[in-house]
C-alpha cells in the first residue's frame, strides 16, 4: 500500500501599507497601518482635483473682495479695465441673473455688475440670492 503525503504550500504574502510601506497586521483586507496613512494616500490621489477647486475658489474670493471694496468705497460705476488692473477675472462668477428687460447681472456671491456703456460696469449688492439659499437649507 502506498501513502501519498501531500504538503500544502501556503505562501504568506506580506501585506504592506499603501502609503508608508510598513508591514500590516490584523484583518486580511487592511490596506493602511493608520488613519494618517489612509488620509495621506487619499489626499495624494485627489491632489490635482483639490488644487483645481482651491484655485477656483481663491479667484472667486478675490473677485468678491474687489467688488466689495469698490462698493464700500462708494463706487457704483467703474471701467472694466480698472477691475482687470485690480486682478478681477471675468471668467469666474457664481451666478447670472437676467432681468425681464434682458439685462444680465453677473454676480460673485452677493456683489454684482452689469455692462453699461463704453466699457463701464454698473455695480450693486444683492443679498436676496444668498438669503434664498439659506432658507432652502
Amino acid at each position: 500500500m502506498f501513502y501519498f503525503l501531500t504538503l500544502s504550500k501556503h505562501f504568506a504574502v506580506e501585506r504592506v501599507c499603501l502609503d508608508c510601506g510598513a508591514r500590516l497586521l490584523g484583518r486580511s483586507d487592511k490596506k493602511f497601518c493608520s488613519d494618517q496613512c489612509r488620509n495621506n494616500y487619499n489626499n495624494r490621489l485627489n491632489r490635482d482635483q483639490n488644487n483645481y477647486v482651491r484655485n477656483v475658489h481663491a479667484q472667486l474670493r478675490r473677485n468678491r473682495k474687489i467688488l466689495s471694496d469698490l462698493l464700500e468705497d462708494g463706487h457704483e460705476r467703474i471701467h472694466r479695465d480698472a477691475l482687470i488692473a485690480q486682478g478681477y477675472n471675468f471668467t469666474f462668477f457664481t451666478h447670472l441673473v437676467e432681468t425681464q428687460e434682458g439685462i444680465r447681472w453677473f454676480y460673485c456671491f452677493e456683489y454684482g455688475f452689469r455692462e453699461s456703456d463704453k466699457g463701464y460696469l454698473e455695480l450693486r449688492t444683492n443679498s436676496s440670492y444668498v438669503e434664498i439659499m439659506a432658507e432652502e437649507e
